[in-house]
């Protein structure tokens, strides 16, 4: 027997159909192992060795494997052909030789598509495994590992509320910010256009004006609306003519093919996916053996896919949309062992795969990698010269006119921020002499903006033009920005998050050299050469460490205030901006004679003035030398004539709240949204502080109901069990009735019910079962069920377009498999069987050293 590995069942379950019963497939379920989440895992005093551990949800999966092993005479690792599944085949391996299940023939097989030629044909020609590849990896994990692990405890201890840094991610960040100082530091001009507007042939057509007394006119030449209304009057005066007629032909060649970082891209501005939305699918793509693998740097397709691509162009348009020659891309990738085949589709003849978002990329794959092998498409391009005679005032017009579509008949790609292009409109023939009509003169005054903030696309785009990490991590480093709130998301383009800000200049500040963008392009060059043998992977580790463990060292040494004094006049054009009138941008709005600074808080930093505690003002750190959100300190509303003590309205790290009294024991409410400020008041105020409110005892119950506002906003609260409320002031308003029935249709589930699931379609009796056979839609996807048996749609699969024929099969292959595993019972026997012995398991369990 054989004993074939992979990454995912979905992949084991797709090339199991492609080899003989000899051969045996199972799936690793991605990595097997990583290096533990503790002090000690990398060692710099020991070559940079490496502990490993073991996943804890992979201990059954690598069971499995080491059970077949032992039976298998040659084990074939088959994953994913780039770094990441050199890695896997390595680390299962290192696993079965520590268990000694190891066969003794051990072979590494690649293909670049999940298709029984490209499997069988990597069969044939196996190798071993790529210590260059693997010591790649092992480089760049330690080094993610090394800046995460010494990085972090620098910036607990020194920055409250900073999560964690990362080698790459941080530079990312960088960008993100960058681009927003520019925004708020940017200007905004005015300027004027003058466009004359005119008829030839009863063709409309526009001319903007390019001269004007005689001299050129610029994009912001004209910035006051007087010599606008001049320029205005001069071409309404004007009796213009056709001075000169300039037609250029052009030509367009397609793109190439995607790569992981231009299908990131275009999915993005096309389809609005991000881009770990457009792995996942690509992924499931791959897997199905509708399209080659995603994660490649290289732009080139194989011959036969081209010969493959080049047909069907053929089939689809006439022999003119075919190229004499087929059109060969070259790499950029610097290390050709990465650079894989472009992503492309296995079968050109297919044009739909799917439904979904698995059907709109694979369309957007099928195209781009079609119009790659199209022909170029033919434009003409013309320019106009309409003169008034003096020659002092020139209007032109330009547009452009498809001859030939080419590649454009297919496809078009996308571009970020782009804006109306004057040269796509066309223009009505004409010849000098011509006098077209003049029908009108438009003038228009713009402002110019400030750099657009970056999309994914065009984020993506930077990184990969600077250098930065690789197109395979991208989508990963894109998402952890978001999870730790680093970047928000508004309207499709990334924002910095205050804590984002500050951590960006604090890793300027103090380790400014490692998130400089030449030295992080620098460093993945050098990972490069590991990978392709150029370079030894301990020593680029160890002239990275020489450097970065001593300067944290240096920054743990300064003093929480000496971080903040720094940061404070690192920040300083930043968080108080020159206000134009001479005045100090840093004196109180207060009280007038303070000065505000950074200050560091439990929560995180903010601006107080140096008067505290006479002054109370406190600004947001993320709010640059406004006094919007400022809190000048407690605001006193009254006085409780019970109790006789102060209420106060606060600002809290939660927002507003009220407070009855002074320490600890002080009294305590937040403040509702849903309450009008011009309604908020000391009555109010301390209606909120006399909380939770009793309303009665229920009638069937004899047990009380109260209402109150808790974490998740106002309720009723009876036996123990919630109801919810519309708004605050149903607190204070509902009744015994209304209450007793709101209870009741919590109940109940909110008064609803749970209404029973309907088919999405139905196909008649399953021919062995006579069940009848439903498409159902289900938590984790679509299924089809004949009662007993229940079958997940591949993601591939269009629900709409299943078949009875394709419904009966999937019931039936699902059948055929037995009753899924118990997934309740049986952990439970085997931990109560084993409680006995866990005492001892962990003297004998240590984690694999890698030296």
């Amino acid at each position: 027997m054989q004993l074939v590995i992979v990454e995912s069942p979905a992949k084991a379950k797709t090339i199991e159909k492609y080899l003989g019963r000899d051969f045996k497939v199972l799936a690793s379920y991605g990595h097997v192992r990583d290096l533990p989440p503790k002090d000690g895992s990398v060692d710099p005093d020991d070559g940079f060795s490496m502990e490993w551990q073991l996943y804890p949800d992979k201990a059954k999966r690598l069971k499995d494997i080491q059970d077949a092993a032992k039976q298998a005479d040659r084990l074939i690792l088959a994953t994913d052909p780039d770094r990441e599944g050199e890695a896997i085949s390595w680390h299962v391996q290192e696993l079965l030789r520590q268990k000694k299940a190891l066969p003794q023939k051990v072979d590494r097989v690649t293909f670049n598509a999940i298709t029984k030629q490209a499997v069988t044909d990597a069969m044939a020609h196996p190798r071993g495994l790529d210590d260059d590849l693997i010591d790649a990896y092992r480089a760049r994990r330690a080094l993610d590992y090394l800046v995460g692990f010494t990085l972090s405890p620098v910036l607990w201890r020194k920055l409250p509320g900073a999560k964690s840094a990362g080698r790459v991610q941080s530079v990312a960040l960088r960008l993100v910010v960058e681009r927003e100082r520019e925004i708020e530091a940017f200007v905004a001009q005015q300027y004027w256009s003058i466009t004359g507007q005119f008829e030839m042939g009863g063709t409309p057509f526009k001319a903007r004006l390019a001269r004007w007394r005689g001299d050129k006119i610029e994009r912001l030449t004209i910035t006051n609306e007087a010599d606008a209304r001049a320029a205005e009057a001069d071409v309404k005066a004007g009796h213009f003519t056709v001075d000169s007629v300039e037609t250029k032909p052009l030509t367009r060649n397609p793109p190439p093919p995607f790569t992981t970082s231009t299908l990131q891209q275009e999915a993005a501005r096309k389809l609005g996916f991000s881009a770990s939305h457009t792995m996942r699918v690509a992924q499931d793509l791959y897997e199905d053996g509708a399209i080659t693998y995603m994660r490649t740097d290289g732009v080139q397709m194989d011959g036969s896919a081209i010969s493959a691509a080049r047909r069907a162009i053929a089939d689809r348009y006439d022999g003119g949309y075919v190229p004499d020659q087929p059109r060969q891309y070259q790499t950029k990738a610097k290390n050709a062992q990465e650079a894989h085949e472009a992503i492309r589709p296995t079968d050109f003849g297919k044009d739909k795969v799917g439904g979904g978002d698995h059907a709109r990329l694979y369309d957007l794959i099928w195209k781009r990698a079609l119009a790659s092998q199209m022909a170029s498409a033919r434009l003409e391009r013309t320019s106009v010269d309409l003169s008034d005679g003096t020659g002092k005032t020139m209007l032109r017009a330009t547009g452009q006119v498809i001859k030939f579509p080419g590649f454009l008949a297919l496809y078009d790609e996308g571009r970020d921020d782009s804006s109306e292009d004057d040269d796509a409109r066309l223009l009505p023939a004409m010849a000098k002499g011509d006098a077209p009509a003049k029908t009108g003169v438009e003038v228009e005054a713009h402002e110019t903006q400030p750099p657009p903030r970056y999309s994914e696309a065009s984020l993506v785009k930077k990184m990969e033009e600077l250098g930065i990490g690789r197109p395979s991590t991208y989508a990963s480093i894109l998402q952890v920005l978001k999870d730790r709130a680093y970047v928000r998301v508004e309207k499709n383009r990334f924002l910095p998050e205050e804590s984002g800000r500050l951590l960006t200049a604090f890793l300027e500040r103090f380790f400014g050299r490692y998130v400089e963008y030449d030295f992080t392009a620098g460093l993945e060059e050098e990972l490069d050469d590991v990978s392709g043998g150029r370079a030894q992977w301990q020593a680029v580790l160890e002239r990275f460490w020489r450097d970065f463990k001593p300067r944290t060292g240096e920054v743990m040494e300064q003093k929480p205030s000496e971080i903040t004094a720094a940061l404070d006049e690192f920040l300083g054009p930043y968080l108080f901006p020159d206000k134009g009138d001479g005045s100090d941008p840093r004196v109180c709005p207060n009280c007038g004679t303070g000065r505000l600074a950074l200050r560091g808080g439990r929560f995180g930093p903010f601006i107080a003035c140096s008067n505290y505690p006479e002054c109370k003002f406190t600004r947001k750190f993320a709010q640059p030398g406004g006094s919007d959100g400022a809190d000048t300190g407690p605001e006193t509303l009254g006085t409780d004539p019970e109790s006789g003590l102060e209420v106060t309205k606060r600002s809290g790290r939660f927002g507003p709240y009220i407070q009855l009294g002074d320490g600890k024991e002080a009294k305590r409410s937040s403040i509702p949204k849903d309450i009008p400020a011009e309604d908020f008041d000391l009555d109010y105020a301390l209606r909120l502080l006399s909380l939770p409110r009793d309303v009665g005892t229920h009638p069937e119950s004899g047990k009380p109901i109260v209402a109150g506002l808790g974490r998740y906003g106002p309720y009723l609260l009876h036996d123990g069990k919630y109801a919810k409320l519309t708004g605050t002031a149903e607190i204070f308003d509902i009744g015994m009735n209304a209450a007793v029935a709101r209870i009741a249709d919590a109940a109940n589930g909110g008064g609803r019910g749970r209404a029973k699931a309907e088919p999405l379609k139905t196909f008649g009796s399953h021919p062995t079962s006579g069940g009848e056979m439903k498409l159902m839609a289900g938590r984790f996807g679509p299924y089809v069920t004949d009662g007993t048996t229940n079958a997940t749609l591949p993601k591939t699969v269009e629900p709409d377009a299943l078949t009875v024929e394709e419904a009966v099969a999937l019931i039936d292959a699902r059948a055929a498999k037995g009753p899924a595993k118990g997934k309740k019972k049986a952990p439970a026997k085997k931990a109560a069987a084993k409680k006995p012995a866990a005492k001892k398991a962990p003297a004998k369990k240590k984690a694999a050293k890698d030296a």
